[in-house]
């Protein structure tokens, strides 16, 4: 309820009201005039603040404290998002990197293959290992193309580098191949340095290959290379086999012993090549063109035969 003028003590109609609001009005002038000239009051409310702030800043520490909480509780979840996102694109950047030095070096291996078919004057066929079965007594690997794409047993394969093997059995779809360094696998080989024909057997212990009879006189060398022979028709001759790698008596006595390693990259081609016989020739063969006299002794055409030489006179004819 609002004070009336009867009610209020500044102008309430005594003597003393009205002393005390003169008293109040001088009070003000003088403050105002002090204020002006000297800056008192100024001083004074600075220094009733340098005395109320610290009451201030005591009264504001705990929205400060949970102010401080709720930004440091922020942050640490949005650091750890953002660790989190980087180290996913972390991931996913070396998986695309692994990935293009994969395709890479499968490219460069396409390309090994490429000019290889190119280089060869033979009939080949490019198809995909899909599957490898390499235990202690069985080295074999698996391709995509079968019998529907005219694989036959008895095809030899080869990668980039060299021979790989041979084909053993034929599926509609795939083709499973004997590679070199089983134990039941022989190829024909020369030596390239010396011409010395010899077999070439896959190693029981490991994958490589032997070549247990080698006469005793023989030159054989750390580092000659093996080629395919050509004998028995399997292997068409002068593809790269293996290197000589080990040489030495065989146990018997009566032959020496030499270890190879494979040319080829056994455990590593992904994409192999077929080789397919030469096409043979369709129907019998050509006639073969009439004999008759040479050229220069030909008449020419409108000169007459040149006339026959007269028989020589018999023995003892009449006179």
């Amino acid at each position: 309820m609002a004070l009336t003028r009867e009610d209020s003590p500044l102008f309430a109609g005594t003597a003393a009201g009205t002393l005390r609001l003169l008293f109040y009005l001088a009070l003000a002038l003088v403050l105002m005039v002090l204020d002006h000239r000297n800056g008192w009051i100024w001083r004074v409310r600075y220094a009733a603040a340098v005395v109320v702030e610290p009451v201030y800043r005591l009264a504001g520490l705990p929205a400060a404290g949970v102010r401080a909480l709720s930004v440091a509780f922020a942050d640490r979840k949005l650091l750890t998002e953002q660790n989190q996102r980087l180290r996913e694109d972390l991931l996913l950047a070396n998986a695309k990197l692994n990935r293009m030095a994969a395709v890479a070096e499968q490219n460069q291996r396409l390309k090994e293959l490429l000019d290889t078919q190119r280089s060869l004057d033979l009939n080949v066929q490019l198809a995909r290992v899909v599957g490898v079965d390499l235990g202690a007594d069985r080295h074999r690997i698996l391709l995509s193309l079968g019998t529907h794409n005219g694989v036959k047993v008895g095809q030899p394969v080869i990668d980039a580098h060299g021979v790989m093997g041979q084909v053993v059995e034929t599926l509609p779809a795939t083709s499973v191949v004997m590679l070199v360094t089983d134990p039941s696998h022989a190829v024909p080989v020369t030596i390239e340095r010396t011409g010395l024909r010899t077999i070439a057997y896959g190693a029981r212990d490991g994958d490589r290959l032997t070549l247990p009879t080698i006469p005793l006189a023989a030159d054989v060398e750390v580092g000659d290379r093996l080629l395919t022979s050509g004998l028995g028709g399997r292997f068409p001759p002068g593809f790269p086999v293996g290197v000589v790698s080990a040489v030495g008596p065989a146990a018997s006595g009566m032959f020496m012993e030499a270890q190879a390693q494979p040319s080829a990259d056994i455990h590593r081609s992904d994409d192999v090549l077929l080789l397919h016989d030469l096409a043979e020739p369709a129907g019998p063969p050509a006639p073969v063109a009439p004999m008759g006299p040479p050229t220069d002794l030909a008449p020419r055409p409108g000169e007459p035969a040149p006339a026959a030489s007269a028989p020589p006179p018999a023995a003892g004819g009449a006179r």
